[in-house]
């Protein structure tokens, strides 16, 4: 029986040449797997039929859209996943809803190794192998670029050369990886890191420096994950769509970083995640009414080690599991309304309530009716600081000796 080989399959001209490059470089058949994680564009029916004209024996195409926003954005969303306090982890929380469709398929059709178009420089190759490893150990992992020598240059020639139905450029600078939690380009102009971003690489969100008249908008919250926009129910999926349109129209959501990647080389990002900061400012404003300051503190702490493993391709590892279960038991009580107006590239919350609120109006004023005891604090003051007032007596004791 004919060797089979699965590949993360996304329509573009290198991994449709990847299809007939594998299969002349190892004999196998290829089976073309194409995930759709809201990355808009082309129907995945459009995506199949190039797989097959591009000498895929199967394709196989999966509509995940649902899936992504509930498993893999929700959860992000609920940790305030921001790896080095900047970047909403775009591509690496689609990596693994990719790898399990890759898994699955590598089953149905019989496949013994899943292939993936990945460079040996980047930060998926790792997050697609981890993730194949872990859920299915039994399969190998190729990766034509990094492993069978495939360039641009020369998926290009290729390309021409067999006649694939594809259109082919040497023109195109950028490197572009997006989903409906947002979208991702480096690479060319924007490796040297004085560059600034050209207006022609944004798509997500129009420019700040003009807006439209201010948006406001109301994000209702039911344990931590968005129900309604202006009283209107939404799926997670429905909610991130809507932010991505309302909130890209005003520019928020532009990051530029510079960021450390997995293997060791820092390097410069620009992304656009519209929908994905709304909702993460709209989120963090609504925990600091519900969750209770010391949980609160720990939690970003857990937050951010969330975000380095996600980051790294550890998303089903065992840490990253007991991580999400605290983080989950944080969101009991994140529910309630969050108002904020989206305008100029800013997302500024200016009103938030909650039945669970720990807000309490009554000790907080300074007005008549102040329900706060004065006299206590004194003594508390006193209690607070005495470990560092012993110390601190300690310190002049022995320095004058």
């Amino acid at each position: 029986m004919t060797e089979r080989i699965v590949l993360a399959y996304s329509g573009g001209l290198d991994t449709s040449v990847a299809i007939g490059w594998i299969g002349e470089a190892t004999g196998a058949e290829v089976i073309a797997v194409a995930v759709d994680v809201g990355q808009g564009g082309e129907s995945l029916e459009t995506i199949r039929q190039r797989a097959l004209g591009c000498g895929a024996v199967e394709a196989y195409v999966a509509d995940a859209s649902d899936e992504f926003a509930n498993e893999y954005c929700m959860p992000t969303l609920k940790a305030n996943g921001l790896y080095q306090g900047h970047y909403p982890l775009v591509s690496a929380i689609s990596r693994p809803v990719i790898v399990k469709h890759l898994v699955k398929a590598a089953r149905e059709f019989g496949a013994t190794t899943v292939a993936h178009g990945c460079t040996g420089k980047g930060n998926d190759q790792v997050r697609f192998e981890v993730g194949i490893q872990t859920l299915g150990p039994d399969l190998k992992c190729i990766a034509p670029v990094r492993d069978l020598a495939l360039t641009r240059d020369k998926a290009i020639a290729f390309a021409e050369e067999k006649g694939l139905p594809i259109e082919t450029t040497k023109k195109n600078p950028y490197s572009i990886d997006q989903n409906v939690w947002g979208r991702a380009v480096e690479t060319g102009y924007l490796e040297d890191i004085w560059n600034a971003p050209t207006k022609d690489i944004y798509d997500y969100t129009a420019t700040p420096e003009f807006p439209p008249a201010p948006d406001e908008v109301t994000i209702s919250f039911e344990a931590g994950v968005p129900v309604a926009i202006d009283g209107v129910k939404v799926t997670p999926l429905q909610a991130i769509k809507e932010l991505n349109r309302r909130a890209g129209a005003q520019g928020v959501g532009r990051i530029d970083v510079v960021e450390d990647r997995l293997v060791g080389i820092k390097s410069r990002e620009i992304y656009e995640a519209p929908g994905a900061m709304a909702l993460i400012t709209a989120h963090k404003h609504l925990e600091d009414i519900t969750v209770e300051r010391e949980q609160a503190r720990f939690k970003a702490t857990v937050g951010q080690r969330w975000s380095e493993l996600v980051y790294d391709g550890q998303w089903f590892s065992p840490l990253k599991r007991s991580l999400e279960a605290f983080i989950e038991d944080t969101q009991k009580y994140v529910s309630g309304d969050i108002r904020m107006t989206l305008h100029g590239g800013q997302a500024i919350v200016n009103g938030r309530r909650s039945d669970t609120s720990l807000y309490d109006f009554n000790l907080a004023t300074y007005d008549t009716g102040d329900t706060f005891d004065q006299s206590q604090a004194k003594g508390f003051i006193e209690l607070w600081g005495m470990s560092a007032k012993v110390a601190s007596g300690r310190d002049i004791r022995v320095a004058g000796q």
